[in-house]
């Protein structure tokens, strides 16, 4: 395993009490940092991603659902114990170790913690130094704040379905959690700049999260649009509501994207497409011409594009600086040369898998002097339980 020395979070301590995908995504980003992260679940159960399957990979005992390839996509460098906060045993057990804890991460409904008396209300002035973040579907306040969130229900809330699939089509949500991804991801950013804070004036402090506010945040562009015309957009397929051409487009072999960002761009491809008399038609010569007229435009594409193959286009494109590029599948994406070269793909060691290694998506962080590192396997559960409780409560600092 990777050494934690020149991590830039070593010595932050992480209590996750997250599951599923939003939190657990972001206590495995700052465990990639350096953190040294406790995953606290519920005794029998665990972690409710560790059943999400199949596929399954074994352990080394065979057993066909030793843990999820779902579970693994976000729990590594984790350690695992099972505590249950209902009772005191579980409560005192938890309250050892946020002695030491420096973040405290979860996401269960508001008002569940305080029942426990494990809310940021009733920590705050026991463990004033505590960062505490809680992430939730729709936030700690709001008429909706005591509904239960799940990415595919933010996603058709939070307008992002509207937006995708074809003009014609049924909305359609992103093919991975997004916005349970984006809540982790955002989650993670307040952590660091709550630590940061923490460490110049002594307190901590409560972030609430919730995946509809981040959904939102995550509009971007079409979210403002919608701001400044009070229209909302409809959906284009692969089209750009912004950007004409800019969209997929058949080749005579297959699909590939072409992506023209400004009228240089398209002048060139006009020229390489041997349709140089389109750059010069004033329907077509400035992007905001192109928007006005995509139907026309986008079909004279599509004819020159189909009397070619693909990686005729992608060369010629390529070399004349038009931004293009295929439509891969997952094989094309993990067989692709800069793909490796880039490391995405990881192998990490790991003693309780069948073949002693896990095949992981890296993190795409590249930090020149904190490198993120992979020192742990996602954990089984209770895997570390007296592990922990010895050495968080010891002067060193385990990684």
């Amino acid at each position: 395993m990777q050494s934690v020395e020149a991590s830039a979070l070593k010595g932050v301590r992480v209590l996750d009490l997250s599951r599923i995908l939003a939190g657990p995504s972001a206590t495995q980003l700052l465990g990639d940092l350096g953190a040294d992260v406790v995953k606290v679940e519920k005794p029998d159960e665990g972690d409710d991603t560790r059943k999400w399957g199949p596929p399954y990979i074994n352990g080394q005992d065979g057993r066909a659902t030793a843990e999820s390839a779902y579970y693994l996509s976000a729990n590594r460098n984790k350690r695992s114990i099972a505590l249950d906060i209902a009772t005191e045993a579980g409560r005192d057990a938890l309250h050892q170790l946020l002695v030491h804890a420096d973040v405290l991460v979860e996401n269960y409904k508001v008002g569940g913690l305080a029942k426990h008396g494990l809310d940021y209300a009733q920590l705050k002035n026991r463990y004033p130094r505590l960062v505490y973040c809680s992430i939730t579907g729709f936030g700690q306040t709001g008429p909706y704040a005591k509904r239960a969130g799940y990415d595919f229900l933010i996603q058709g809330m939070g307008g992002i379905m509207s937006l995708t699939g074809e003009p014609q089509g049924t909305p359609m949500k992103v093919g991975v959690g997004i916005a349970d991804v984006m809540t982790g991801m955002y989650a993670a950013v307040g952590i660091l700049a709550a630590l940061r804070h923490r460490d110049l004036t002594g307190q901590g402090q409560h972030i609430d999260i919730s995946l509809l506010d981040s959904q939102i945040a995550w509009l971007v562009n079409a979210g403002t649009n919608y701001l400044a015309e009070q229209e909302p957009p409809t959906r284009l397929g692969n089209g750009h509501p912004n950007i004409v051409p800019y969209q997929v487009f058949d080749a005579a072999d297959g699909p590939m994207i072409l992506a023209v960002g400004n009228d240089a761009q398209f002048r060139r491809f006009c020229e390489a497409a041997g349709v140089a008399g389109l750059a010069d038609d004033a329907r077509y010569a400035s992007n905001a011409a192109r928007v006005a007229h995509r139907a026309e435009l986008c079909q004279r594409v599509q004819e020159a594009l189909a009397l070619r193959p693909r990686q005729a286009w992608l060369e010629q494109l390529e070399a004349v600086g038009v931004p293009c590029g295929p439509v891969n599948d997952l094989c094309d994406v993990f067989n692709d040369p800069h793909v490796q070269a880039r490391g995405a793909h990881l192998r990490m060691p790991c003693a309780w898998a069948q073949g002693g290694e896990l095949n992981l998506l890296a993190n795409p962080l590249k930090l020149s002097a904190t490198p993120v590192s992979y020192r742990r396997p996602p954990p089984r559960l209770n895997e570390h339980a007296q592990q922990i409780l010895g050495d968080w409560t010891a002067d060193g600092l385990p990684g």
